[in-house]
């Protein structure tokens, strides 16, 4: 019976060992082991064995903002295992103050991936925390250098200096910073109502600007019509002179070659008749008749 106690609790015990000497890791998963308090090596996703009692995963606390119901909440939690995976950060949003002096409340999306877990565990406290500190500070330098007007249709700008100012600064703590979006930049709500005045009024002068335009393109348009049904009567009248003018040439010259040819038909007649009339006394006596 003792023996079989014996056996039971070095069963027990080699079952306890063994859970604790054994760790499954997931894809795209680390975990941090250290070796009575010192860091020692890096657990790979698979099957992993660590000597108990001696070995230890290190627990990282880390602040975590979550949005939930369009609020934002705080909350620590406790990882042993380090996600490598990129992150989305929804950083809250804050007040900033222009160039200008106005101050607008900005906020935007932040996404990081852990590159070193040795650096993001020994180099810096809270990793979160961290990016959210520095892309606070860094913001607001940002948008002290700009204008209102400025920051409003530079957004890309803003996102493409965040981003590299805050890659290098992470770069340090083993973090990846890939991309930096703003979401929303709102103004005052006097501000706004300006710019909507402002909005409004730009579209009417536009509108006014348009249509003085079109009246003036539909006067151009009439006179260039006008214009060219002139040009065209007068060429059509042009036309018609110059026909009227060669037809009336024409037939002068018919009448020319008529009377030519009548004439010199009379005079052969004269010639080969016995009572010898006088070809131009007969062609007054034709005229005469006509003009009677």
């Amino acid at each position: 019976m003792e023996a079989f106690i014996f056996l039971s609790v070095l069963v027990i015990l080699a079952a306890v060992l063994i859970a604790k000497s054994i760790y499954i890791i997931k894809q795209a998963e680390v975990m941090v082991i250290e070796r009575l308090g010192k860091y020692d090596r890096i657990l790979q996703s698979g099957i992993n064995m660590i000597i108990p009692f001696f070995d230890r995963p290190r627990r990282i606390n880390w602040t975590v903002v979550e949005r939930r119901a369009r609020q934002y909440f705080t909350i620590v939690r406790e990882f042993e295992r380090i996600d490598l995976r990129e992150t989305v950060y929804d950083f809250p949003s804050q007040n900033v103050i222009t160039k200008d002096n106005v101050t607008i409340e900005i906020n935007g999306l932040l996404y990081y991936q852990i590159t070193d877990p040795v650096k993001a565990t020994y180099e810096i406290n809270n990793v979160p925390e961290a990016i959210k500190k520095l892309t606070q500070t860094t913001l607001r330098n940002l948008i002290g250098e700009l204008d209102l007007d400025e920051t409003l249709s530079s957004r890309d700008t803003i996102n493409r200096k965040l981003r590299l100012i805050l890659d290098e600064a992470t770069d340090k703590w083993g973090v990846k910073v890939n991309r930096v979006e703003i979401q929303d930049i709102t103004p005052p709500h006097d501000i706004r109502s300006a710019m909507e005045k402002q909005m409004r009024a730009e579209r009417a002068r536009r509108a006014t600007i348009l249509e003085a335009e079109g009246g003036k393109r539909a006067k151009i348009l009439n006179a260039e019509g006008e214009m060219e049904s002139r040009i065209k009567i007068a060429e059509g009248q042009k036309r018609s002179l110059i026909l009227t003018a060669e037809g009336e040439a024409e037939a002068r010259i018919r009448r020319y070659q008529a009377e030519r040819k009548s004439a010199i038909l009379i005079n052969q007649a004269a010639e080969t008749s016995e009572s010898k009339v006088d070809p131009l006394q007969y062609l007054i006596t034709i005229n005469y008749l006509k003009q009677f």
